[in-house]
């Protein structure tokens, strides 16, 4: 079911969709629209089906029934350069071999903005190195992209998106390799471009605090959609992820704060450790 509503233009709006491989369904009659400017969040256990709703999302996946808009367009009519100048894609995994700089790597997002035989022009660095200052990377625009850590590359990634100046931009599980003040600054970072964002996050408490709505999957399913407050409840965790929690106000910003309660071995009720252990939290 789906609790947000929200007055501006819808940017995505996907309706009905199924994927199936084979006989075996992986996505269900998946409902939801994106407005301009709405960071939402797409959250679930491990094998929800968030990374196959992505890949539906930026046309790695041909959805098997049900429509995918953009901007009132169906996805599969645009051309790739279209597409591209219209959404950029952060994956979970980052390339590998890349022979080439941390700058060149962030050039490429002004690909689909260029005709076969347009130059580089000086406003194209003004770009490049506006977006490495955003990730805070313009110390090793020169180094190999090759010879990153884990968390630069994909802060690199994120600075080549920027540089595509796309509409929608779709991460998937960008704050995995970060450390927590990355995966802070990464998704504040984020609300401050002003466009659509489609994220998918492990982390409940930073997609509370972040996300202007949640969508919730389960098997594949949408078990709710809406506003953290409506998302995040003591009932739909529990049942969704099997943990037993409690759920605050979070004393900066307001938006729910969950404090989860620990000691599950051979006990199937988070009510066990609630009762008998309520000083064995953690935020």
């Amino acid at each position: 079911m789906s609790n947000f509503t929200h007055q501006e233009p819808n940017v995505l709006s996907v309706q009905g969709l199924h994927w199936q491989v084979n006989t075996r369904s992986i996505l269900s009659n998946i409902h939801f629209n994106l407005t301009a400017g709405e960071v939402l969040g797409i959250i679930g256990p491990n094998g929800a089906g968030k990374s196959s709703l992505l890949r539906c999302l930026y046309r790695y996946l041909k959805p098997t029934s049900g429509h995918i808009e953009l901007f009132n367009q169906n996805i599969l009519s645009l051309s790739s350069k279209v597409f591209a100048r219209k959404v950029a894609v952060v994956l979970q995994d980052t390339p590998q071999h890349f022979d080439m700089t941390t700058r060149q790597l962030v050039a490429l997002g002004l690909t689909p903005h260029k005709g076969v035989f347009d130059s580089h022009r000086a406003t194209d660095d003004v770009t490049i190195n506006s977006a490495l200052v955003k990730v805070g990377l313009l110390d090793k625009a020169s180094q190999v992209f090759e010879s990153l850590s884990g968390g630069e590359k994909q802060r690199a990634l994120i600075a080549r998106a920027i540089v595509q100046d796309p509409q929608l931009l779709i991460l998937d599980e960008p704050t995995n390799h970060l450390d927590i003040r990355y995966q802070i600054q990464t998704l504040e970072l984020l609300r401050s471009l002003n466009i659509s964002v489609i994220i998918s996050i492990h982390d409940l408490n930073l997609a509370s605090a972040l996300c202007d709505s949640l969508l919730l999957l389960e098997k594949g399913q949408v078990v709710v959609h809406g506003t953290p407050e409506q998302v995040l409840t003591e009932a739909t965790i529990s049942n969704v992820f099997d943990v037993c929690c409690e759920v605050h106000s979070h004393p900066q910003h307001g938006k729910p704060l969950i404090c989860y309660f620990y000691g599950y071995d051979n006990d199937d009720s988070c009510e066990h450790d609630k009762e008998n252990n309520p000083l064995n939290v953690i935020t």
